[in-house]
């Protein structure tokens, strides 16, 4: 049943990236303008920027997320290793 939500999510965001080459009317403004002038390095190094400020905040996202299963799964080894003991001591 959640296989079909992953892919339909992987779908979505294959449609969306072209637009994140997108920029502000002010980026664009100042890149149309360096490229008349024979500067297109710019363009470049200003869509590498926003992409860079873009994948910040999903790198710390994720490396909580992370961090969180990860502990998560220790502590869910814990609570069986003593389930376990007690259902030793138990019987």
């Amino acid at each position: 049943m959640k296989n079909w939500k992953v892919w339909l999510l992987i779908g979505f965001l294959f449609v969306i990236t072209p637009d994140l080459m997108a920029q502000c009317a002010m980026c664009r403004g100042t890149v149309e303008s360096t490229v008349s002038n024979g500067r297109s390095i710019v363009a470049s190094d200003l869509n590498f920027g926003i992409l860079y400020l873009l994948l910040a905040p999903y790198l710390i996202v994720a490396s909580i997320g992370y961090l969180w299963y990860r502990h998560s799964k220790r502590e869910h080894g814990r609570r069986l290793e003593i389930a376990g003991r007690v259902k030793r001591a138990m019987s």
